[in-house]
């Protein structure tokens, strides 16, 4: 339970189901039986790839949780049998001409701040934590709505990264796995991939691997210098794996993958910019390590166990 602005929130510490909840009030620490003074931060920064061998440090159960809803209020029972069966669905439509114009000059302008203080295109990270209207979008309800049909009532937002692909940058994303990055269990989550641009094969469009995620943690090798990855994990053959499909969107739509759906993008060789905003969701019962639970935003039901932060939205736009 979380009432916005700090007054209260209810956790307590991960992997421990049987303890008591926490209870936070104005910087008090409180169970039934004790109350101590305790200081209160929350952490904002996190590296955008854990390290390797912190992963391996870390049980995880990477096996794909098909949706079980009967009743979906936003997809179709047909949209839910296609990502059950191909681990993607695409594309939905959401934002109007006039609200996606909003979001890409909003996006403009965050990427000319981040780039004139060092950054790339690629490191806008975590920016629900730090940007108000980032947070709005992973927290919007029609977004919200869909990811419901396919995680259940209780939804956690946690992760926000925008990866926009420059004109002839060079970059590619090689083939991966999302859930291999991620220090969660169980892989009940998924990635909507909202398209700030029109994302096409010219461009350098998504691409994923149809029906990959069935076939668990997949084998990966570390990716070299001369793949100019964005990323730093490659799975080779691929289409051994299932059918590719490019993920062609119009600006204002999404596409929702399984975070165990094989899936990647070739460089940008045209003179047209490719930006998109990737919002990650879990089901409210899964676990993070690495402090990650400190990213999760409760967007739908609750969070029973306390075990996700729920910050507050960030006053900075």
């Amino acid at each position: 339970m979380n009432i916005r602005g700090n007054t209260v929130n209810f956790s307590c510490v991960a992997h421990e189901e049987t303890i008591r909840p926490r209870i936070f009030i104005r910087g008090y620490e409180r169970n039934h039986d004790f109350q101590i003074e305790t200081t209160m931060s929350q952490k904002s920064d996190f590296k955008i790839l854990p390290g390797q061998n912190e992963l391996n440090q870390i049980e995880r159960d990477l096996r794909f949780h098909p949706s079980t809803t009967t009743d979906p209020k936003a997809l179709s029972l047909e949209q839910i049998e296609q990502f059950n069966r191909d681990g993607y669905i695409r594309p939905i439509s959401i934002f109007n001409d006039e609200e996606v114009t909003g979001i890409r000059g909003y996006f403009d302008d965050l990427l000319q701040q981040v780039m004139a203080a060092g950054g790339d295109s690629y490191s806008i990270s975590t920016a629900h934590r730090k940007h108000g209207r980032v947070y709005d979008l992973l927290t919007d309800p029609r977004i919200v709505a869909s990811v419901k049909d396919l995680l259940g009532e209780n939804v956690i937002g946690w992760g926000s990264h925008f990866f926009c692909k420059m004109p002839h940058d060079g970059k590619q994303v090689a083939w991966h796995q999302d859930a291999s990055y991620w220090p969660l269990s169980p892989s009940k989550a998924v990635t909507v991939w909202l398209a700030i641009d029109d994302a096409d094969v010219e461009n350098a469009c998504m691409r994923f691997i149809a029906g990959s995620h069935h076939s668990g943690h997949l084998t990966y090798r570390p990716s070299d210098s001369a793949e100019h990855n964005v990323l730093d994990q490659t799975i080779d053959d691929a289409e051994q794996y299932g059918t590719p499909v490019d993920d062609i969107l119009k600006a204002g739509e999404f596409s929702i993958h399984s975070d165990l759906l094989l899936h990647g993008s070739e460089a940008n060789d045209s003179d047209r910019r490719r930006c998109g905003l990737t919002l990650r969701y879990c089901a409210a019962d899964v676990r993070a390590d690495l402090d990650w639970n400190q990213k999760g935003v409760i967007v739908s039901g609750e969070d029973a166990s306390g075990h996700w932060a729920d910050p507050p939205r960030p006053d900075d736009d």
